[in-house]
């Protein structure tokens, strides 16, 4: 029954959001196709980038790499496009794999409540940044995603432990967490990684990693997009493509591939992750370089 109730909601969320997103690009359809970017290119990157996000490998880290390298969108979008291209596949992939929850109801509406509200503050903030301000946060993003990607394959992360609900002190440490890990959605820092190190450490079952990850982002993200999609914070053409060849994507994972060895991937993502991170830095000095000549 709870299973039905959280699926029922998520159809709700996700519908509200594909409405008013379609709103938008119906208002927009003469801006939108002439936006940066060749669409052949952006239907086979959308497609690999959430066919792997299914696999466990982050959209926003991908995505954070190659969008600035072939300017698809400008720093300042950026954070807003992570947010609002991920929504609908997101919404597939805990379609497909929320059937069975092992994880206590109060942990998981904790983790949708707190994210939730963090995905719904920040926004407003995020899109007044300065674009080298952006730049440092999604490098900082990056940088924790491959810190966490290298931590798992070196077996540093916590074993985790057998719990599958969180009470008293643990459960309102988690409550903050998730508020901060919504927020940090929304200035490009993906909380999948997070979520999961955090997991981890509190000595909750491994388990609970997925429904937790997936029952929080598909509620928190569309109502973070949602307030992206009102200021203007966002590509629409890459989300238009990732809201239909990502999803492809989605599907042939979860139906179609499987099992996937991600483990060698995992070495190279983290390394061009890890390239990119630094890149992205270096390219707010020689701008503030430019400036001061």
């Amino acid at each position: 029954m709870v299973v039905k109730v959280i699926l029922t909601l998520v159809v709700i969320v996700n519908g509200a959001y594909l409405i008013m997103f379609i709103r938008d690009l119906i208002a927009h359809k003469g801006q939108t196709m002439k936006e940066p970017g060749n669409p052949i290119a952006m239907a086979i990157s959308s497609f690999i980038i959430f066919l792997l996000s299914t696999f466990g490998i982050s959209d926003f880290a991908i995505s954070s790499s190659l969008y600035p390298k072939v300017k698809w969108v400008s720093a300042e979008k950026l954070p807003g496009t992570l947010n609002t291209q991920c929504v609908i596949p997101v919404a597939v992939m805990a379609l497909c794999y929320i059937s069975s929850i092992h994880v206590g109801l109060v942990t998981l509406i904790v983790a949708i409540a707190g994210q939730v509200v963090g995905a719904y503050i920040s926004p407003r903030f995020v899109v007044k940044l300065p674009a080298n301000t952006i730049k440092k946060f999604v490098s900082v993003g990056l940088f924790i995603a491959a810190a966490l990607i290298l931590a798992n394959k070196f077996n540093l992360y916590p074993s985790g432990g057998t719990e599958i609900t969180l009470t008293g002190s643990k459960l309102v440490l988690f409550a903050v967490l998730c508020l901060v890990y919504g927020a940090l959605n929304n200035i490009g820092i993906g909380s999948y990684a997070l979520t999961m190190a955090t997991v981890y450490a509190l000595g909750l079952d491994p388990s609970v990693t997925f429904p937790i990850m997936m029952g929080a982002c598909t509620f928190s993200v569309p109502v973070g997009s949602m307030q992206f999609i009102k200021l203007d914070g966002y590509s629409r053409k890459l989300t238009l493509f990732c809201a239909t060849f990502g999803v492809i994507g989605v599907l042939i994972a979860a139906f179609v591939v499987k099992s996937m060895n991600t483990s060698a991937l995992q070495w190279v993502v983290a390394v061009v992750i890890i390239y990119s991170a630094i890149t992205m830095l270096l390219s707010t000095k020689s701008k503030k370089i430019e400036k001061s000549n």
